[in-house]
C-alpha cells in the first residue's frame, strides 16, 4: 500500500513542479560531484534509495541505520548537508508552483476563499450588512522574534537569488538567456552548498529586527495596495481606480521584535528605541522612493489638468519655505503642478528620515494632507483615473504604515512589575530590572512624541492573574509624571486557570481609572491576548483547544454586556502544537461573536517568510484571512456554529476530560523532563542559535520552565509530533467506551467547525509523524514503559481519527498536502537516521573532543534539515 501510494503521488506531481524539482536536484547532484567526487553522490543516492525501500517494506530501519553508521563522520555531515540543501531547493520549487497555481486559478469572484467570492456570497445570501462588515474590518498580524526560523539569513538570501533565477527561467527566455540563467543557477546552488547552514554566532535582537525588515521591504509594502484594490474591486466592480475607493485600509501590522522582553534579557529600552528607528528608516525610504516614482510618472500638464486653488496654495507655501528646492523642482517639471507637489513631498519624506527639522514632515497626517490635496485637484480637473490610481495606492501605504512601519508592542512578565512597585514604595535603591522597566516606559513616551501614539502604546502583561497585574503597569507609568506614555495595557492569559478567570479579571480592569480613561478615549475598545502555547503544554492539545474556545465565548458575552469593542489577540504559533494550522479555517472555528470583524494574531519565525516572503503568497494569505473574518462575522455562520456547539459540547467535554487526563499522566510521570531531554535534541537545539531569547524562562530545569517553542521543536525532530495529537485518542476512546457509536462523532466532525479543525489538525500532525523512527528516538530514554505509553496513544489516536473522519489513510481529503508529505517523508527519514546516529553517540558519552565536535555538527545539520523537510519548527 505504501509503495503504491508513493508511486501514485510521484506520478501525480504536476509536470511544471516535477520539471523544477528534477532540474534543481540534478544541478545539486552535479555540484556534489564537483565538490566531493562521484563517491559523495553515490553515498547520498545509496541512502536515498534505502529509505525509499524501507518505506516500501523492502528493507528495514536497521539496515538503513547500518548504512548511516558506516559513514565516516565527515561523510555523514556531507550527506546530511546534501539532504538539507535538497529540501531548501524543493521548498523553493513548491513555492514557485504554488504561485503558478494561484495565477492559473485567479478567475475573479469564483475563486473559493477570495474576497470577491465572499463579498458576492454575503450580498446574495443577505447574511450580513456588508457595508457595516467592511467598515469594522481589521486584520492585525503581529510579527514576533520567537525563535522558530532555523535558517541563517545568508541561506535565506541565497535561496531568494535562486528563486529569482527560477522566475526568470519560467518567463520563456531565449536560448542564450536560458543558458546564462542555468549557468547562474549552478553557481548559486554551489554557493548554497558551500554556505554554512547554521549560525556560528548568536543573534541579538536587532539582528532579528533587520531580518524581519526583508518581509516588509520585499513584500508587504508593495502588496498592501493590491490587497485593498482587490477588496475595492469586489465591492464596486471594475470602476475601481476611477472613483473614490470604497475599501478602507484595514491592515495594521504589529511587531514584538525589539519589544518583547519577557524572558529575554537582551531586549532593553535602548534596543526598543533602536528597533523603532530601524523600522522608521525602512518605511521612510520606501515612502520616499514610492512618492518620488509616482511624482516622476504623474506628468499631467496644467493645460489639460489645471491645479485647484488648494493645490496652488500648497505650492505657494512650499516656495516661501523652500525657494531653492521648489525652483529646482519647477525647472525639472515646468507646467506640472501636481508633479511638483509630489516631488516636494518626496524631498520632505527624505528630510523626515534625515531629521532635517526645517523640511521634515511633523507626522504622516501632514503627508496625507498633501496627497489628498493632489487627489482632489486631479479629480476636480476630470482626471479621476490619475487621482484614484497610483496616487491612491500611495495614500493606502501611508495610512497603513505611517512613519513607523509596524506598531511596536512591549511585553513583560507580571512578576517583574510587582517587584518594581515594591522597590518604588520602599524608596531605597532600585534594582537594575526596575530601572530598566522605568526606562522602557520613558522610551515608549519618546517614541510616541517622535512618531505618534499609534507607533507604540500596547503593553502586554505575560501571565496575567488578576486586574492588579494590569493596574501595576499603569501605576509604574504614572510614577514618571509628565514623562508617562499613553498606554493600553493588555492582559495575556496563558495557563488553563488564567483562561478560566479571564472574565473576572476584566471586571476588575473596569475599576481601574486609567483603563476607564482609555476606554473613553478609544470608543470603548479593549484588547485581550490568549496564549495558545503554554495552555497546550499544560493541558494537551485537545483540552487547550476547548478551554480557549470557552474563554473566547465567555469574553464575547462579557464584552456585549459591558458595551466593549473587544479584540481578541491570538498568540498562536506556526506549528499545530502551538495553535497553528490554516489561518482561515482557524478563524471560522472561533467562538460565535468573538471575531466581530477583527482578527489579531502573532506571526512567528518560519511562518513570517512562509506567508509573507513572496508577494503572490502574501496576497493570497491576507485575502483568505480577510474572507474568513468577514464570513465569521455574519449572523448565519455564527448561528450555525452556536447550534453545533450546543448540540455536541457534552460530547466534546467527555473527550476533553479523558484527553487531559492522558496528557497529564504522561508529563507528570516521574523524571519525565529528564527522559524527554534524553530522547530528543532538546538541549542541543539551543546551539542552533535561531533566536536571541533563551530556551527557558529561568535557570530551573523543569518542564514548566521550558518554553513552548523548544518543547514543540524537539518533539518535531523526534518524528513523534506529540504536542499536536497526544491525548486525543484517549478522549475519542472514552466516548466510544461510554456506549456511543461513531455516528455522533462523525456528525460533530461534519457540523461543528471547531471539532472539524481539531481533528484535521491532529490528522496533519500524525501524517508528519513516523512511528517506526519515533520508536528509535524513544528507545534512547531507556524507559520502555514510557515508550509503550506514547506509541499506544499514537496507535489509538491514528485509528480513531481515521474512523471519525472516514478516511482510509491520513490526509486522504487533502491531495496536495498529502502528496507533499508522502514524497518528503523518506528524505526526512534519511536525516532522522543521521540525527539518531549522532544522538546515540552523544548520549553514550564521547570523550574525544574532535569526535564530539563532529557529532554535534552532524546533529545540528540534521536538525536544520528535518525542520526544512517537515516545514515546521516551533
Amino acid at each position: 500500500m505504501a509503495t503504491k501510494t508513493r508511486e501514485t503521488f510521484r506520478q501525480d506531481l504536476p509536470e511544471p513542479l516535477r520539471r523544477d524539482v528534477r532540474l534543481l536536484g540534478a544541478m545539486l547532484g552535479d555540484g556534489l560531484v564537483e565538490y566531493g567526487g562521484q563517491g559523495l553522490l553515490d553515498d547520498v543516492e545509496r541512502l536515498r534509495h534505502a529509505v525509499i525501500a524501507a518505506r516500501r517494506g523492502e528493507t528495514t530501519g536497521a539496515e538503513v541505520a547500518a548504512i548511516v553508521d558506516g559513514y565516516p563522520l565527515e561523510r555523514a555531515e556531507q550527506v546530511a548537508r546534501a539532504f538539507t540543501v535538497y529540501f531548501h531547493l524543493t521548498n523553493l520549487a513548491e513555492e514557485h508552483h504554488r504561485i503558478r497555481t494561484l495565477r492559473e486559478r485567479d478567475t475573479g469572484d469564483t475563486v473559493p476563499g477570495s474576497v470577491a467570492a465572499t463579498v458576492r456570497h454575503i450580498r446574495e445570501s443577505g447574511d450580513g450588512d456588508l457595508d457595516d462588515l467592511v467598515e469594522n474590518l481589521e486584520f492585525r498580524p503581529v510579527f514576533t522574534a520567537h525563535p522558530t526560523e532555523a535558517r541563517r539569513r545568508a541561506v535565506v538570501t541565497a535561496i531568494q537569488r535562486i528563486s529569482d533565477l527560477m522566475t526568470r527561467l519560467g518567463g520563456d527566455p531565449g536560448a542564450s538567456e536560458r543558458a546564462e540563467i542555468e549557468r547562474s543557477l549552478r553557481e548559486e546552488i554551489d554557493l548554497l552548498w558551500r554556505t554554512a547552514l547554521r549560525r556560528t554566532t548568536k543573534l541579538d535582537p536587532l539582528d532579528e529586527v533587520r531580518t524581519a525588515m526583508a518581509a516588509f521591504d520585499e513584500t508587504l509594502f508593495r502588496v498592501v495596495p493590491h490587497i485593498y484594490r482587490a477588496l475595492d474591486r469586489a465591492l464596486a466592480g471594475d470602476g475601481t481606480g476611477a472613483r473614490p475607493p470604497e475599501a478602507r485600509p484595514y491592515l495594521r501590522f504589529g511587531s514584538w521584535i525589539g519589544g518583547d522582553r519577557d524572558g529575554n534579557p537582551y531586549v532593553t529600552a535602548q534596543v526598543t528605541r533602536d528597533a523603532v528607528m530601524i523600522q522608521a528608516d525602512h518605511i521612510l525610504r520606501a515612502l520616499e522612493n514610492a512618492c518620488g516614482r509616482v511624482g516622476r510618472e504623474l506628468t499631467v500638464h496644467e493645460t489639460t489638468t489645471p491645479a485647484s486653488a488648494e493645490l496652488r496654495e500648497v505650492l505657494a507655501a512650499a516656495r516661501t519655505a523652500h525657494p531653492r528646492l521648489l525652483a529646482e523642482i519647477a525647472k525639472r517639471s515646468p507646467g506640472e503642478p501636481h508633479r511638483q507637489v509630489l516631488l516636494h513631498a518626496a524631498a520632505r519624506i527624505a528630510a523626515t528620515r534625515e531629521r532635517d527639522a526645517d523640511l521634515a514632515y511633523g507626522s504622516p497626517d501632514e503627508l496625507l494632507a498633501d496627497l489628498r490635496t493632489v487627489q482632489e485637484s486631479l479629480a476636480g480637473a476630470g482626471a479621476a483615473r490619475q487621482a484614484y490610481g497610483r496616487v491612491q495606492q500611495l495614500v493606502w501605504q501611508v495610512e497603513t504604515f505611517g512613519f513607523h512601519l509596524a506598531e511596536l508592542e512591549i511585553r513583560q512578565h507580571s512578576e517583574l512589575h510587582e517587584t518594581a512597585l515594591r522597590e518604588l514604595a520602599a524608596g531605597g535603591p532600585r534594582s537594575e530590572m526596575t530601572e530598566e522597566i522605568l526606562e522602557t516606559l520613558r522610551v515608549i513616551a519618546w517614541i510616541q512624541g517622535r512618531f505618534g501614539v499609534r507607533a507604540c502604546h500596547r503593553y502586554i502583561v505575560s501571565f496575567t492573574r488578576s486586574a492588579e497585574d494590569v493596574a501595576n503597569v499603569h501605576e509604574l507609568a504614572a510614577s514618571l509624571g509628565e514623562q508617562a506614555p499613553v498606554l493600553d495595557v493588555i492582559p495575556l492569559f496563558e495557563t488553563g486557570e488564567d483562561l478560566e478567570r479571564a472574565p473576572s479579571v476584566l471586571d476588575g480592569m473596569l475599576e481601574i481609572p486609567a483603563v476607564r480613561r482609555r476606554l473613553a478615549d478609544t470608543g470603548r475598545r479593549l484588547e485581550v491576548m490568549l496564549g495558545y502555547s503554554d495552555s497546550a503544554k499544560q493541558l494537551g492539545p485537545t483540552s487547550a483547544t476547548l478551554r480557549l474556545y470557552d474563554t473566547q465565548e465567555a469574553l464575547a458575552a462579557w464584552a456585549a454586556r459591558h458595551d466593549i469593542r473587544l479584540t481578541l489577540f491570538h498568540g498562536r504559533g506556526g506549528s499545530l502544537g502551538r495553535g497553528g494550522g490554516p489561518a482561515n479555517r482557524a478563524i471560522l472555528a472561533q467562538a460565535p461573536g468573538s471575531v466581530a470583524g477583527r482578527f489579531k494574531v502573532t506571526e512567528q519565525g518560519e511562518v513570517i517568510f512562509a506567508r509573507y516572503g513572496r508577494r503572490e503568497i502574501a496576497g493570497r494569505h491576507v485575502e483568505q484571512v480577510t474572507s474568513a473574518v468577514l464570513l465569521a462575522s455574519t449572523g448565519a455562520v455564527q448561528d450555525r456554529a452556536r447550534d453545533a456547539a450546543a448540540r455536541y459540547r457534552p460530547l466534546a467535554d467527555k473527550i476533553s476530560e479523558a484527553a487531559r487526563a492522558a496528557f497529564r499522566a504522561l508529563v507528570e510521570t516521574e523524571d519525565f523532563a529528564a527522559w524527554f531531554s534524553q530522547v530528543s535534541p532538546l538541549e542541543e537545539i539551543s546551539e542552533l542559535r535561531i533566536g536571541s531569547r533563551p530556551a527557558r524562562r529561568k535557570a530551573a530545569r523543569g518542564l514548566e520552565d521550558l518554553r513552548a517553542i523548544p518543547w514543540v521543536f524537539a518533539w518535531t525532530q523526534t518524528r513523534v509530533n506529540l504536542p499536536g495529537w497526544y491525548g486525543l485518542g484517549s478522549g475519542l476512546a472514552a466516548v466510544s467506551a461510554d456506549g456511543r457509536d461513531l455516528a455522533e462523532l462523525r456528525e460533530a466532525y461534519g457540523s461543528w467547525p471547531l471539532f472539524n479543525t481539531l481533528l484535521d489538525n491532529a490528522e496533519m500532525s500524525l501524517a508528519k509523524s513516523d512511528r517506526a523512527i519515533a520508536e528509535r528516538y524513544l528507545a534512547l530514554g531507556g524507559r520502555p514503559e514510557l515508550t509503550e505509553t506514547v506509541l499506544a496513544e499514537y496507535d489509538r489516536t491514528h485509528r480513531l481519527v481515521l474512523a471519525v473522519t472516514g478516511h482510509e489513510r491520513l490526509l486522504e481529503n487533502r491531495r496536495v498536502l498529502s502528496r507533499a508529505v508522502e514524497l518528503r517523508n523518506p528524505y526526512v527519514d534519511a536525516l532522522s537516521h543521521l540525527q539518531l546516529r549522532a544522538l546515540r553517540a552523544l548520549r553514550a558519552g564521547v570523550t574525544d573532543e574532535e569526535e564530539r565536535a563532529h557529532l554535534e555538527t552532524l546533529l545540528l545539520l540534521s536538525v536544520n534539515g528535518v525542520a526544512a523537510g517537515l516545514q515546521n519548527t516551533g
